[in-house]
């Protein structure tokens, strides 16, 4: 009784810081990926907040295509490593290679869920606060743009209404139900 008591909030713990600095990490890259305006103050604070875990990182493990395979690495080391701890607590045993596999679907469904949140976030301020100029509302348009630019072009507005950020969300949810499930099969996820 007193393992699960326990168990619980550590998994709760696990999950949450480690989670929050993986999200940052993974926004890095994507921010990068998509041309995020540098001098934002939110990209500022994700450059600060993973600077000093990233670049002694970077001396190992170097750019690759104008991709920052380091930021790729450290998410993935991160969520293994939160998952290894998660799967200790829950009685799985000390398993480090497996946490290495069971981290990529895990990683995989965070970026489809920021893409998910984001758009959805996008489309709410959208009815709520149109003509914001919030540094955040900026990054979310930067992040979200690439993906929702070419399902407008497949589906233009309807009389002024932008029905493209419901096909993406549709597109986004039926990628999750058909990649997540076989990806969590072959890396034995227990998660």
């Amino acid at each position: 009784m007193s393992n699960s008591y326990l168990a619980t909030p550590a998994v709760f713990l696990i999950e949450t810081l480690f989670g929050l600095y993986i999200l940052i990490v993974v926004l890095r890259f994507l921010l990068q990926l998509f041309h995020a305006d540098f001098y934002n103050p939110v990209s500022q604070f994700i450059v600060k907040a993973t600077t000093p875990v990233l670049r002694p990182l970077r001396r190992i493990i170097p750019g690759l295509a104008g991709l920052d395979v380091a930021s790729i690495v450290l998410a993935w080391l991160l969520q293994a490593v939160a998952l290894l701890l998660i799967g200790m607590v829950l009685g799985l045993g000390f398993k480090p290679l497996a946490a290495l596999l069971w981290a990529i679907p895990a990683l995989t469904e965070l970026v489809i869920n920021i893409f998910l949140y984001g758009i959805l976030i996008q489309v709410i301020l959208s009815w709520v606060a149109p003509a914001s100029h919030n540094p955040a509302v900026s990054l979310l348009y930067t992040l979200t743009e690439p993906i929702l630019a070419p399902a407008r072009r497949l589906l233009p507005p309807i009389s002024g209404l932008d029905l493209s950020p419901m096909l993406v969300l549709i597109g986004l949810m039926l990628l999750k139900m058909l990649l997540l499930p076989p990806l969590k099969l072959m890396t034995g996820s227990p998660f």
